[in-house]
């Protein structure tokens, strides 16, 4: 043998030594592994923290090392592979088979069909984990196509988790998201639309009432005798009063209709596909009914009176600042005539 022959040898000894991890030094096959322990121990924490599932980390702390000493003990006394490769077997089979419980028992926490996914490729690679070992032990070509098939579990275990936390994060934005535009847009007190919203909504109505025979009624409401029941029973007590009418003023209004709170102790119904005005007398006069009735807040009862105008599109204004301020106006007739009940504007109607 030459000394090139000889030279190549002794390398590529020295390679099998390596990832054989020979007592000349820890191997591939052996960091490979070391490593692998550390990304099982981790993923079980990071699915129990994640999906708040109560366990000692301590104790899985304590057993990766174990394993990691077992590594580290089989590369420096020679232990037979098959004997290394058990422990470490044994130890990635049952935490894999752990992450696959946790993601199966947590599936409808995320996304139900991807952790389904998750829990199938764990549970998968740890029978892979499990007998892999004697299978290589056996027929050691085997070890390639060990290896690329627990890649592409892992590639998918990984995959479908990731996808399952991304699609959660995005819902939760998207919840938050709807969360701002319901305070940007109500009442934070009533759950009503505030005045802001209204607008908007108005544009809407219009298209509606630009049907045939339709019309659209705004309807200004002020509570009567709200002040003295804030003043005395105080803030908390008004605003339980103010919900209640809230709630009432939904119920006596039709779906279609948008309600809303524009000041302390006022409401806006705008009432649409209106098709004859008797409707809006209907409306107007169910509404006092509705609105006065005693309410009950800790147990103490108490009464309120509404004064209600009412204006209509188009006849009284195009705009809702102008059928507001007819309405408006409408409302301080009822007041100046003893209050609880409602006026329909009239043209030419001075402010009371």
């Amino acid at each position: 043998m030459g000394d090139g022959d000889a030279v190549r040898a002794g390398v590529a000894a020295g390679l099998v030594a390596l990832l054989d991890g020979g007592k000349g030094g820890i191997g591939v096959i052996s960091t490979y592994t070391a490593l692998n322990v550390l990304e099982k121990l981790c993923l079980v924490i990071g699915l129990a923290r994640f999906f708040e599932v109560p366990v000692r980390m301590r104790w899985l702390v304590v057993a990766a090392l174990g394993v990691e000493a077992w590594i580290f003990a089989g590369w420096a006394i020679g232990m037979p592979s098959l004997l290394r490769g058990a422990g470490v077997a044994a130890f990635n089979a049952g935490f894999l088979a752990w992450a696959g419980w946790i993601a199966w028992h947590r599936r409808d926490a995320l996304d139900p069909r991807l952790l389904s996914l998750t829990a199938l490729t764990s549970v998968l690679l740890a029978l892979h984990w499990a007998s892999a070992f004697l299978i290589i032990d056996r027929q050691p070509g085997w070890f390639t196509h060990g290896f690329m098939l627990g890649t592409l579990l892992v590639l998918a275990q990984y995959f479908s988790l990731l996808a399952a936390v991304l699609l959660s994060f995005q819902k939760r934005l998207l919840e938050a998201e709807s969360r701002a535009l319901d305070m940007a847009f109500q009442d934070p007190l009533t759950g009503l639309s505030n005045q802001r919203y209204m607008c908007a909504l108005f544009e809407n109505a219009l298209i509606l009432a630009t049907r045939p025979h339709q019309q659209v009624a705004v309807i200004f409401i002020d509570i009567d005798n709200f002040k003295p029941i804030n003043d005395r029973a105080g803030h908390r007590v008004g605003d339980e009063v103010l919900k209640a009418t809230a709630a009432r003023l939904r119920r006596a209004t039709r779906s279609t209709d948008i309600c809303a709170r524009v000041g302390g102790d006022e409401f806006v119904a705008i009432c649409t596909q209106l098709e004859q005005e008797e409707h809006v007398h209907e409306i107007a006069r169910k509404l006092p009914h509705a609105l006065t009735e005693v309410l009950e807040v800790d147990g103490k009862p108490y009464q309120l009176g509404v004064s209600i105008g009412v204006s209509l599109y188009p006849q009284h204004g195009t705009t809702l600042a102008e059928l507001l301020e007819c309405a408006d106006r409408a409302m301080y007739r009822i007041k100046g005539s003893g209050k609880n009940g409602y006026h329909i504007h009239a043209a030419g109607e001075p402010r009371a």
